[in-house]
């Protein structure tokens, strides 16, 4: 639904929907936190349900380019970035006198750098090899590392919505 009177109805509904992951996950934490192990576990079962309609809207609205293995690429790229991200905010945090919270998380930074392990696995895996890379412009958003094919950069990074001169020209991408 990319380019239609459709796209900002589908971009709107698949933020809703991210949003209710976070809510309903955010909610399975407090209660959790208050002994209600039922009432989390149900939570958590409506924030799968969220992610799962979240990813069909963002399909449907063209948020994963076409070439399925090199956008999975910089996802694996954007998660490393994450665990660096998440680490310096986490110091922060603890240097602020929130401890408990700055623990956690560091175990999320972790999360977030195996992430990126899991995924280059995959590549490895699965991902078709190509003997030489085609001569073709990328552009990588330097916030969250987004590859864009083409011949400009977006208008707006479709990940993390910064704007076009947050990317950086690259050339010959090569799994």
């Amino acid at each position: 639904m990319k380019g239609t009177d459709l796209q900002p109805a589908m971009a709107a509904i698949a933020q809703a929907e991210a949003n209710g992951v976070m809510m309903y996950y955010a909610l399975a934490r407090l209660a959790k936190e208050q002994g209600l192990n039922d009432v989390a576990q149900t939570f958590i079962e409506l924030a799968n349900q969220e992610a799962v309609h979240a990813g069909f809207y963002a399909v449907l609205n063209g948020k994963v380019q076409k070439d399925f293995w090199q956008f999975v690429a910089g996802v694996a790229k954007a998660e490393y970035k994450g665990e660096e991200s998440v680490k310096a905010l986490a110091d922060k945090v603890r240097a602020a006198g929130f401890t408990a919270a700055a623990d956690e998380m560091e175990i999320f930074a972790k999360q977030e750098g195996h992430h990126g392990v899991v995924i280059d696995e995959l590549l490895k895996k699965y991902a078709p090899k190509t003997s030489e890379a085609p001569a073709q412009k990328i552009f990588v958003c330097s916030v969250c590392g987004y590859e864009h094919v083409g011949d400009a950069p977006p208008a707006f990074c479709p990940r993390c919505k910064q704007p076009k001169t947050a990317f950086k020209k690259k050339i010959n991408f090569s799994y």
